[in-house]
């Protein structure tokens, strides 16, 4: 019965960990890295083909964004998760594959045209597909019993819509423990989504602490504030941008703009229009306006009910094709722009950028945590410059933030969900947050709540059975790879990953019928032969 940390652990993304029980496998969230990578994360250790389960927390692709590729690399288990998650995932894990793919085809014509050698996406829209068939999904609450080693329960996080802290009860011979992985804890008093859920009782707790040394500001409320960058801007002729993470940010930001519309907050310009420009976000809210009532807050709930959309207006535009997306900025009159992706690393937000940017008119207003490494904390930290499609483009539009609109709870918010435990857990372990920042939380809650914290590196190893660490590691500063280097890695493991479910196939075929398993070593030697160079 071990517990094994695996990503997002002295980071804020690639949340993965990593749970072994009885005779089952499983890990809990398997995230894509965004912006800097500090440290090297720790391989799996089992075959993805031999895992039993993925389970899931939420939708967002730090937490969600791998799957495909451990389906790819012979994962046929199932992804356990709740049913707006569920939904999500259709829509974004396909964005993903699709998002994966263009960008192999862009570096492959530019491969082609200086004669180097192509790439591979990271995974195929066949990848994401396969995986979405294996998901399985419940409500909040409901007590679930995968199999004699396992039993789990979703709890709101009060983060996104569908996301959950996940209960795990560990059962091995006499032993049963208890393990909650927290997901990404919500920030109370948002619009739309519920406030978090809290948990009474378990051995062990592993904890996401983002904002584990901040507060977030106490500013004017966060409609006045856009209200104002919008009067200001529309005002001066210009267009207020705004990079918004596709799912979550962008439906609290429509119903923000949805209220100063119908509180007649904006002078002059009673009509102006708003743009949300990407097809993932029109899709997810398309999923926000389905009868997910478990998933709202009462006020909301309350609209839904009285048949009232609480994020559609008169002058709200959905641009899905690209001809849509290239027209909103040849049109002169001032507007709002939505679009992703929130960090601004990747999407049609910076095409948006690339006309706004150098435009000392327009505002381009930050609604959410920019990590280290992207376009977006660049921006914010004051860049004169910025690089978008080979060409520098000067920074002269307004930078605006707005200061606590976060998905995610600040420290006083944290430390409330933990502090809700009344039982004291054994241990909590502090992950998904920066690299001092996860120290000082664990340091913080060892101080001020009487309880074990700990802040481990990727590898270490966790015996839930005896309390102890059975292995500890230290950070692996991640080495400077070329990206031809780190290709060709990616590619190779994907080969030896089949092979290896290759041999898992020739295992399960034994007692078949000497015909079949004739035919079948024939077909594997053939291949053999064409490949054995």
């Amino acid at each position: 019965m071990k517990l094994m940390f695996i990503g997002a652990d002295h980071e804020v993304t690639g949340s993965c960990h990593y749970v072994e029980c009885g005779d089952t496998k499983l890990v809990v969230d398997y995230g894509m890295e965004q912006g800097i990578n500090r440290y090297e994360n720790a391989d799996l250790p089992v075959d993805c083909g031999d895992l039993d389960y993925v389970l899931l927390t939420h939708a967002h692709i730090d937490h969600a964004g791998l799957i495909p590729l451990l389906y790819a690399r012979g994962f046929r288990g199932e992804i356990v998760t709740t049913h707006a998650t569920g939904d999500l995932c259709q829509i974004m894990l396909r964005d993903s594959a699709h998002i994966q793919e263009m960008e192999a085809e862009w570096k492959n014509r530019k491969a082609r045209r200086a004669g180097k050698p192509e790439v591979t996406p990271v995974y195929t829209m066949e990848d994401a597909q396969g995986a979405l068939s294996h998901l399985t999904t419940f409500d909040y609450g409901e007590m679930v019993k995968l199999n004699d080693d396992i039993t789990i329960r979703f709890t709101d996080a009060g983060h996104l819509l569908g996301s959950a802290s996940i209960e795990v009860w560990c059962h091995e011979g006499d032993v049963v423990k208890k393990i909650v992985f927290s997901g990404d804890i919500g920030n109370t008093g948002k619009p739309l989504t519920r406030d978090p859920d809290y948990i009474e009782e378990a051995d062990y707790v592993v904890m996401e602490c983002t904002y584990g040394n901040r507060e977030h500001d106490a500013v004017m409320g966060h409609i006045d504030e856009l209200a104002r960058i919008i009067q200001t801007t529309l005002d001066r002729g210009g267009n207020v941008v705004i990079p918004a993470f596709a799912v979550g940010r962008t439906q609290e930001l429509l119903y923000f703009i949805k209220k100063i519309k119908e509180e007649h907050r904006i002078f002059g310009h009673e009509g102006f229009e708003v743009y949300v420009d990407s097809p993932l976000a029109v899709e997810a809210t398309n999923i926000f306006k389905k009868n997910l009532l478990q998933c709202f807050d009462d006020e909301t709930r309350e609209l839904v009910k009285q048949g009232i959309n609480p994020i559609e207006f008169q002058g709200l535009k959905l641009s899905v094709t690209s001809e849509e997306s290239k027209a909103i900025n040849f049109t002169s009159n001032p507007k709002v722009i939505i679009s992703a992706s929130g960090m601004c690393d990747a999407g049609r937000i910076r095409h948006h950028l690339k006309h706004n940017l150098w435009y000392p008119e327009s505002s381009i207003v930050f609604a959410g945590y920019q990590a280290e490494a992207t376009l977006g904390r660049s921006l914010i930290d004051g860049a004169a410059t910025v690089k978008l499609f080979g060409e520098t483009i000067d920074v002269r539009a307004h930078i605006e933030i707005i200061q606590g609109l976060s998905s995610h709870a600040d420290v006083h918010g944290l430390l409330k969900w933990i502090g809700a435990f009344k039982k004291k857990p054994e241990m909590v372990f502090a992950v998904h947050g920066d690299d001092a920042v996860c120290d000082i939380f664990a340091e913080r809650l060892t101080k001020e709540m009487g309880l074990i914290a700990s802040a481990p590196f990727s590898g270490s190893v966790f015996d839930l059975a005896s309390g102890q660490w059975a292995e500890r590691t230290e950070g692996v500063p991640v080495a400077k790879v070329t990206p031809a280097r780190k290709r060709a890695d990616s590619v190779f493991a994907r080969l030896v990953a089949a092979g290896e479910r290759l041999a898992r196939v020739i295992l399960h075929n034994e007692g078949g019928a000497n015909k079949d398993l004739a035919r079948f070593a024939d077909q594997i030697h053939a291949l053999c032969d064409k490949w054995d160079r």
